[in-house]
């Protein structure tokens, strides 16, 4: 097992998630508009989405993806209309966000959840990425590359969810100031609908 690689990819990794990207800029949104709490929530919904990649890209899934343009489009249009019906129901919520984290239910960090998840699993080209990006970093002749697969996708997890986490709760300190101010609600409801309908553009025309 070569250590260095495993350190590398860590490193690799770091700076993905720390590049400003769809994922990371989706969370910075949510916890800015309904505090850290939802943001989490939103994180491990993402983090959780990546296990379903690395599973297609250990498999083999993820390739017949890449050399199939039907499924591929098929698989970025449904990402893309989730994504929309998404920004539509935010339009169609009410003018102003709630930005007290402390109303905020059990059920509503659950619906963000799957929203994380759902946005990360639907979306082919995060398979496609972890195809182009795993192999370069396999680290042992001894380990079956499936297992080598899972635990590059482990760290990868792990390492994005620190960085996630930090954006929600750094976020969330800055949703406790911006709550002072009467009109911040309807500013964060659109910038929902700009990340949500920008993400689906994205993933539509990469």
């Amino acid at each position: 097992m070569n250590l260095e690689i495993l350190i590398s990819f860590s490193l690799a990794s770091a700076a993905l998630a720390i590049s400003p990207g769809p994922d990371n800029i989706f969370v910075l949104v949510q916890s800015l508009a309904k505090g850290s709490r939802s943001g989490l929530a939103v994180v491990c919904g993402l983090i959780s989405g990546c296990i379903i990649h690395t599973t297609l890209v250990a498999f083999g899934a993820a390739a017949i993806i890449k050399t199939n343009p039907t499924i591929f489009m098929v698989l970025k249009t449904l990402g893309a209309s989730y994504l929309i019906y998404l920004a539509f129901n935010v339009y169609r919520s009410p003018g102003k966000i709630d930005l007290d984290p402390g109303q905020a239910k059990s059920g509503d960090f659950w619906k963000l959840f799957k929203t994380g998840f759902i946005m990360n699993v639907v979306n082919p080209k995060v398979s496609i990425f972890f195809l182009a990006f795993f192999p370069g970093f396999l680290f042992s002749e001894e380990i079956s590359t499936i297992f080598q697969f899972y635990i590059l996708g482990l760290i990868f997890m792990l390492v994005s969810f620190l960085i996630f986490a930090s954006i929600a709760l750094g976020a969330g300190l800055i949703s406790d100031y911006t709550r002072s101010h009467p009109n911040v609600g309807q500013l964060f409801k659109w910038l929902q609908i700009i990340v949500f309908v920008a993400i689906a553009t994205f993933i539509l025309i990469s």
